[in-house]
């Protein structure tokens, strides 16, 4: 059974009529071209990632050998801050509130993850921070302190205790402002 609604049903005329009208016309060809947009940066991200760079570089040298003793208890104070820092680290009075684990890193890796950690202590405000080296082949046991060393807001840095990782990782305190203004 079908139902013929009067409003929807057209005359053969009404069909006709519109033939009419659109007679001598020709179908539109498409011709529009989507352009794939390339995935730009922000003038500041660059600008902000190429000082990042730069400062990691030139903090972090290879060339550069401290007189701090790698082979034992590694142990430093920045000259003019006080002394007493390095004890306070060994006994585990500061507690690291971040912990970077490098095992598996290169050189070049671990110096970009350095910086970006002490980047992250200041803008957190975190005054102590934890760097897992491990012991493995020694390379990084050695060359974490000669870079950390080498790095203008790093207080003090000391062989953590045992219960943050003992001969494999350090614990440092970096340098903040003491005025701190609450930001957004």
């Amino acid at each position: 059974m079908t139902r013929e609604y009067p409003e929807v049903a057209m005359a053969s005329d009404d069909f006709d009529l519109f033939r009419d009208a659109i007679s001598g016309t020709q179908p539109l060809k498409q011709d529009t071209v989507v352009h794939k947009q390339k995935a730009t940066r922000f003038k500041g991200e660059v600008i902000a990632e190429q000082k990042k760079q730069h400062q990691a570089e030139f903090y972090f040298s290879d060339e550069y050998v401290p007189d701090i003793d790698t082979n034992g208890t590694v142990n430093y104070v920045r000259p003019g801050a006080d002394k007493y820092l390095a004890k306070q680290l060994r006994r585990g009075d500061y507690a690291p509130e971040l912990i970077l684990d490098m095992h598996g890193m290169n050189k070049e890796t671990a110096k970009d993850e350095l910086a970006a950690l002490i980047h992250a202590c200041k803008k957190q405000h975190v005054s102590c921070a934890c760097i897992v080296h491990g012991i493995g082949e020694r390379i990084l046991k050695h060359k974490v302190p000669h870079y950390l060393v080498q790095h203008p807001d790093i207080l003090a840095m000391h062989q953590a205790p045992l219960e943050y990782g003992g001969k494999g990782a350090i614990l440092i305190l970096v340098d903040l402002p003491q005025n701190l203004e609450f930001r957004r």
